[in-house]
C-alpha cells in the first residue's frame, strides 16, 4: 500500500505543475499587451502619413452595382435606416445576378479604375518631381551654407594674421 501512496504523491506533484504551465501563458499574454499598443501606436503614424492629394482608389464592380441598388433599394423600403441591411440584401442580389447582368457592373468599374490608373500616374510624376526638386534645393542650401561657412573662417584668419604682424 505504501507503493500506491508514492504514486499518488507522484501525480498531485504532476498536477501541481499544471498551474505553473497556467502562469506561464499568463506571463505571455502579459508580454503580449505592450506589443499591441506598439502596434497601434505604428498604425497611427501610417494613418497620419496619407496625402491628402492622393486618388482613392476605384469601385469594384459589386460596389458599382451596390450604389444603384441603393436607391432602389431605399425607394422599396424607406423604413429600413440600417446600413447592414442594405449591404445584406446587396449582397444576396449580386450573388443571384448571372455574369450577363454583371457586365455592365464590371465594365463601369474598368472604366473607373482606367482612370484611377492615369490620375496615379500623373501623381507618381508630380511626387517625383517635387521629390527631385527638393533635394536639388537641400543641396544648393547645403552648398551655399558650406560656402559662406568658408568665406567666414577664411576672412577671419586674414584678420589674425594681420594682428600677427602688427
Amino acid at each position: 500500500m505504501k507503493t500506491t501512496k508514492g504514486k499518488a504523491t507522484a501525480r498531485s506533484s504532476k498536477e501541481t505543475l499544471k498551474p505553473v504551465d497556467d502562469k506561464r501563458v499568463g506571463k505571455r499574454k502579459a508580454v503580449a499587451k505592450p506589443e499591441k499598443s506598439s502596434k497601434r501606436q505604428a498604425k497611427k503614424e501610417r494613418n497620419a502619413k496619407k496625402d491628402p492629394n492622393k486618388p482613392k482608389r476605384p469601385p469594384s464592380a459589386f460596389f458599382v452595382f451596390l450604389e444603384e441598388f441603393r436607391k432602389t433599394f431605399k425607394k422599396e423600403n424607406p423604413n429600413v435606416k440600417a446600413v447592414s441591411a442594405v449591404g445584406k440584401a446587396g449582397g444576396e442580389k449580386w450573388k443571384s445576378l448571372s455574369e450577363a447582368e454583371k457586365a455592365p457592373y464590371e465594365a463601369k468599374a474598368a472604366k473607373k479604375k482606367a482612370e484611377y490608373e492615369k490620375l496615379m500616374k500623373a501623381y507618381n510624376k508630380k511626387q517625383e518631381s517635387s521629390a527631385d526638386a527638393g533635394d536639388e534645393e537641400s543641396d544648393r542650401s547645403r552648398s551655399e551654407v558650406n560656402d559662406e561657412d568658408e568665406e567666414e573662417e577664411g576672412e577671419e584668419g586674414e584678420e589674425e594674421e594681420e594682428e600677427d604682424d602688427d
